[in-house]
């Protein structure tokens, strides 16, 4: 397995890109496919479907304790009432990271992943690679993303399937007493709700 897992290395290669790049504007000049239709789909799941939702939650449970009760009671409900609903988001369990316990999300079947709030799964997620040594050695491959945890941390494993799905809830970075809950979601990326790295620093995610 790689030892990189930055987003920016979960892209498809350069000359994939160009392929599909060219199958599009082949489907689109014979009328196979409605280019509008086709930037509705994108971005659905870029902006609708995606990450960004997961971080609006996320945000939400930091700044509002009634909705973090809510949200690790009954989460399904909890997001639908910010509007993040649909198919592969209907079976839904949060589980919070603490000072003491961090918690890491793997399909060890297939690739079952909350899509409403976190779009679609990333390449790595799927690997047979992650899903094995998920399981089998978590501290290392927390390692490999760059998640260094003090010894005495619990490491907790869930695994998603068709029945449940899990999202992380991490820790809230300090030094944000006063942010609000929209600076607040910058800090929340998509692995952190996986659980294979933690939120952003303040001073790095105001640097991007």
């Amino acid at each position: 397995m790689s030892h990189d897992h930055s987003d920016e290395h979960t892209e498809p290669p350069p000359d994939v890109e160009l392929r599909v790049k060219a199958l599009e504007t082949l489907l689109v000049e014979k009328g196979l496919v409605d280019l509008a239709a086709l930037d509705v789909l994108i971005d659905t799941y870029e902006n609708q479907v995606g990450p960004r939702n997961g971080a609006q939650v996320v945000a939400k449970a930091w700044t509002d304790s009634a909705y973090r009760t809510w949200l690790l009671e009954d989460a399904a409900a909890a997001i639908s009432s910010l509007g993040f609903a649909g198919r592969q988001g209907e079976h839904i369990t949060v589980v919070e990271n603490t000072p003491g316990v961090h918690n890491l999300v793997v399909c060890t079947l297939c690739s079952c992943y909350p899509w409403p709030v976190l779009g679609l799964p990333p390449i790595w997620y799927k690997s047979a690679p992650y899903r094995a040594r998920a399981v089998a050695d978590p501290r290392g491959v927390l390692t490999e993303f760059g998640t260094e945890l003090p010894d005495d941390t619990q490491i907790h494993v869930w695994d998603s399937t068709a029945e449940m799905r899990y999202l992380v809830l991490p820790e809230r970075p300090a030094d944000t007493d006063d942010w609000s809950a929209e600076d607040l979601a910058v800090l929340v990326s998509r692995n952190a709700m996986i659980g294979t790295e933690k939120a952003r620093l303040p001073k790095k995610a105001r640097q991007k």
